[in-house]
């Protein structure tokens, strides 16, 4: 594929300076839990942890995708905020977050900050 791109074509396809980065969960409930409560906690990790922090989440239950709700990135700190809320949460049994990725191309490495 062609490196050099126009300012727009970049923009477009969200590569270089318009990279954007979000974050991968693993969440284990615990056995025990109904469905009521499952939905219970989806309802206040939507609410806490996501749309107050300008997050949106993409996926099931058990595993998704963290992005900014508008174009962008999420930062390490709205990434620490979202893990200390499922870290503080019973229902769960495990969690795993990942480290910021490239939501657009995870495959690719994070550009440096210039």
């Amino acid at each position: 594929m062609a490196t050099n791109r126009s300012r727009r074509l970049r923009k477009k396809l969200c590569v270089d300076e318009f990279q954007e980065l979000g974050f991968e969960l693993n969440l284990d409930f615990k056995q025990d839990l109904d469905d009521q409560a499952i939905d219970a906690f989806l309802d206040a990790f939507l609410t806490d942890a996501m749309e107050a922090n300008g997050l949106n989440y993409v996926g099931g239950d058990d595993f998704g995708l963290v992005c900014l709700s508008k174009r962008g990135s999420v930062n390490e700190e709205q990434r620490v905020k979202v893990e200390a809320w499922l870290k503080s949460r019973s229902e769960l049994t495990e969690l795993t977050v990942s480290p910021l990725i490239d939501v657009w191309y995870p495959e690719k490495s994070i550009n440096p900050v210039v």
